[in-house]
């Protein structure tokens, strides 16, 4: 059951990036053209999302426990530090100059694997990057 829920919501996720124009690198790429031709319109995109998001987040939060799991995992701490920093800085950069952010890449390489695959295999190769440096750290 888990899986066919994830499987909705993510199709719902896909429908909603498409629908936004977000599977268009050029439209993130205009967003994020602060000094030349800006297109404002995925910040409507984002902030929908972060409203959504908050609204959910505090419904669930009343519940004593996730439906689909035996605990909620929530982050231990709240601590800003170097490692984040330095990763929010890295998917920044990564996604200002592919023009697209995991969640579309991933609905973009279904749908234009020209645009998605090539982006799909940098993330892929980041992420192990990532954890083979933060196994070296620990």
């Amino acid at each position: 059951m888990t899986i066919i829920f994830a499987l909705i919501s993510g199709v719902i996720f896909g429908a909603g990036l498409a629908l936004a124009g977000m599977l268009d690198p050029s439209k993130v790429a205009g967003f994020l053209d602060l000094f030349g031709v800006w297109d404002p319109s995925l910040a409507f995109v984002m902030g929908g999302g972060v409203v959504v998001n908050a609204i959910g987040f505090m419904l669930i939060k009343k519940r004593s426990k996730p439906v689909f799991a035996d605990a909620f995992k929530l982050p231990l701490t709240q601590n800003i530090d170097k490692p984040l920093l330095i990763g929010s800085a890295l998917f920044g950069i990564g996604w200002g100059i592919s023009g697209l952010c995991p969640g579309p890449a991933v609905a973009s390489a279904l749908l234009n694997p020209s645009d998605g695959l090539g982006f799909m295999v940098f993330l892929t190769a980041g992420l192990v990057l990532g954890r083979v440096i933060a196994r070296r750290m620990a």
